[in-house]
């Protein structure tokens, strides 16, 4: 199964200068990696660049143009498909693609799932996440979050599965 793991605001931003608009949710740092470890990560190498690091204890496939590009912790591949297909590689039951923009778009053809965190608030940003049609994909489950001393805004854990 192949899933997206986004948090995404409600006007499509999902990042700005390389970073999260919204500074950071810690409830959703905890969600993402409660989805994530254990299972293939899959991201642009603009995301590994804005991480920095490795995520530990996932596999982490990095997509790049660059040819030689390497980073501890990480696998470089030239293409989503390519990762993927890593992925599969590696036996494993879920892979999670993580970013950036682009990244979802080439991906969203092999997608099952989108564990999506809605931010109840509109950024600028440069980075976009596609729309998805209401007729593709079927919400599952919601559970709202609201803006706290820890979280500066509301957001909601949401799970679409394809139709």
């Amino acid at each position: 199964m192949v899933a997206l793991v986004v948090a995404v605001a409600e006007n499509d931003v999902i990042g700005r200068d390389g970073q999260l608009p919204w500074g950071r949710l810690p409830a959703d740092l905890r969600h993402f990696k409660a989805l994530t470890l254990g299972h293939p990560v899959v991201m642009g190498r603009k995301t590994y660049d804005s991480i920095g690091r490795a995520l530990p204890g996932r596999p982490n496939l990095v997509v790049t143009r660059r040819a030689g590009w390497a980073a501890p912790g990480c696998e470089a591949a030239a293409s989503v498909l390519g990762a993927l297909a890593r992925a599969q590689e590696l036996d494993a039951e879920l892979v999670c693609v993580i970013g950036g923009g682009e990244i979802y778009r080439e991906a969203l053809p092999a997608v099952d799932v989108v564990y999506l965190t809605e931010v109840h608030h509109a950024f600028g940003g440069d980075a976009t996440f596609p729309t998805l049609s209401p007729t593709e994909w079927r919400e599952e489950t919601r559970e709202r979050h609201e803006a706290d001393a820890d979280h500066a805004y509301a957001f909601s854990f949401v799970t679409l599965r394809r139709r």
